[in-house]
């Protein structure tokens, strides 16, 4: 019964804060797309819409994260990427507004601010309403009822009921009983349903196949550049590093064998050289290795190398993981190397002085959070980090989520299917 209240009691704060936050916002970034597409003929709209729709995609994508981590219903985001060689300034901008325009998820997200700040708005209160409004009837029954009516006329209404004594206060108690039975029985499962709503206007219908064909074929070509952008830079730290102090060695090794009767001294001061430059070659190869596949993550897994790596960090940094068992090897990786750049981002960028790192696993998905104090205004674009962190899940079909906001604090969340 515990569980049941507080679970009763969380979705209808939730429902109060989506239904309060949600109206606001989606109203506002409505009204401001509407105007800035109106602008677009005068040429003003083309350089503020993609700036606009930006935010709408963030706002969205709050809305996904909501559903996932408070009633697990996963809304896929859809939109197209845009190419790695768009130009920056007023032409950029330009071509980014007719990619933005031309991206069918674009107008999803609009009729969504439409359905979330009426159908939306009431679903989400309805929990709300059906927890805390039982509260009124209470206060009314103990004595509240006397400060609305004199006793000879009706003062107020309690939904139906209407109060003009004692008598009816207490009607109105016991309709509040019902309301709250109702609400504890309910409340969940119509939160559940404000965001199956979202999930019907975000989610893409027609043509959901084609769409999940167009993802993975771009996904498979990011890991392909990928895998080899990863294997010319093996390729060159091999040949810059560990092969020249190889080849270096096997000179000093010739010269050595040619000097060791004549001159003893320089053959002993060459072969010390030696032996230098294979602990530096040895050196070298174990950071590449370590760079392909930590030995700790393929020994001790995801956890542990986490944590190995947060010891090798200048800021303070915790890591909390709930985790049964492990995630393929893969996924592990690609888990591990998308950690390494958000905890990177957090200590060059963000100004933190104290970093979270949690992971869990859990309805077969694999769900990790990076969370740091500092300033702020973290942005997911391509091109930058974080962007190379979203292909690199995408691989895999995994999500990110960047909430960043002047000021801090930033979390970083992403999650990767494991099934």
């Amino acid at each position: 019964m515990g569980a049941r209240v507080r679970s009763a009691v969380g979705a209808g704060m939730r429902g109060l804060l989506l239904a309060a936050v949600g109206l606001a916002g989606s109203i506002t970034l409505f009204v401001l797309s509407v105007v800035s597409l109106v602008l677009i003929v005068v040429g003003i709209g083309a350089l503020t819409t993609p700036w606009i729709l930006t935010l709408v995609r963030h706002w969205a994508n709050w809305r996904r994260v909501a559903a996932a981590e408070w009633c697990g219903v996963r809304i896929p985001a859809a939109y197209r990427p845009f190419p790695d060689d768009l130009r920056g300034g007023i032409v950029g901008q330009l071509e980014r507004c007719r990619l933005m325009l031309g991206d069918p998820a674009t107008w999803r997200d609009l009729r969504w601010l439409l359905a979330d700040m009426t159908a939306g708005f009431v679903t989400a209160l309805l929990p709300a309403t059906l927890i805390l409004y039982p509260l009124e009837g209470y206060a009314l029954a103990a004595g509240l009822w006397r400060v609305f009516t004199d006793g000879s006329r009706v003062g107020w209404w309690y939904g139906f009921v209407p109060i003009s004594g004692e008598g009816s206060a207490l009607l109105a108690a016991l309709l509040a009983t019902a309301l709250l039975a109702t609400g504890l029985r309910t409340a969940p499962a119509l939160l559940r349903v404000h965001f199956l709503l979202t999930r019907s206007v975000l989610a893409p219908a027609d043509g959901e196949l084609a769409e999940r064909v167009r993802v993975l074929t771009e996904t498979r070509r990011d890991a392909v550049d990928t895998s080899a952008a990863e294997l010319r830079r093996i390729e060159r730290d091999l040949h810059d590093g560990a092969q020249a102090r190889i080849v270096a060695m096997g000179m000093d090794l010739g010269t050595i064998e040619a000097l060791v009767e004549k001159d003893p001294a320089k053959a002993k001061e060459l072969l010390a050289r030696a032996r230098q430059s294979s602990a530096d070659a040895l050196t070298e190869l174990r950071d590449l290795v370590r760079g392909i596949h930590p030995p700790v993550l393929a020994e001790r897994g995801l956890g542990d190398a986490v944590k190995a790596l947060a010891l090798r960090l200048p800021v303070a940094t915790e890591v909390e993981v709930e985790q049964a068992g492990r995630a393929e090897a893969p996924v592990e990786s690609a888990a591990y190397f998308a950690i390494s750049e958000a905890l990177t981002n957090a200590v060059k960028h963000a100004g933190a002085d104290r970093i979270w790192v949690d992971i869990s696993h859990t309805d077969g998905h694999l769900r990790i959070a990076v969370t740091d104090n500092g300033r702020g205004g973290a942005v997911l674009r391509d091109g930058g980090g974080l962007g190379g962190v979203e292909r690199r899940l995408a691989t895999f079909d995994g999500v990110l989520a960047v909430s960043s906001p002047a000021g801090g604090p930033t979390m970083v969340t992403m999650e990767i299917p494991c099934v």
